[in-house]
């Protein structure tokens, strides 16, 4: 059984995926708590669209830059 909490209500669902597809119905910051698992979140946000995150934040991290960084700085 798998819990599913707001601010304002809490749901039980039988599995996580049912507990995750309403999380992400939501829209809002959930926990889910169910056997021994604890997960915390906004669930949903998949994606990265023309350099913007889906709640209109600018996504500017770039892992190019720092692939190499510990061995550049040991030199």
């Amino acid at each position: 059984m798998y819990k599913v909490t707001t601010k304002k209500q809490e749901n039980e669902f039988a599995n996580l995926d049912l507990a995750m597809d309403y999380a992400k119905q939501l829209n809002e910051f959930v926990t889910i708590k169910g056997n021994g698992l604890e997960v915390v979140g906004r669930f949903g946000v998949d994606s990265v669209e023309n350099g913007v995150c889906p709640d209109g934040i600018a996504y500017d991290w770039n892992k190019a830059g720092r692939i190499g960084r510990v061995k550049k700085e040991r030199k």
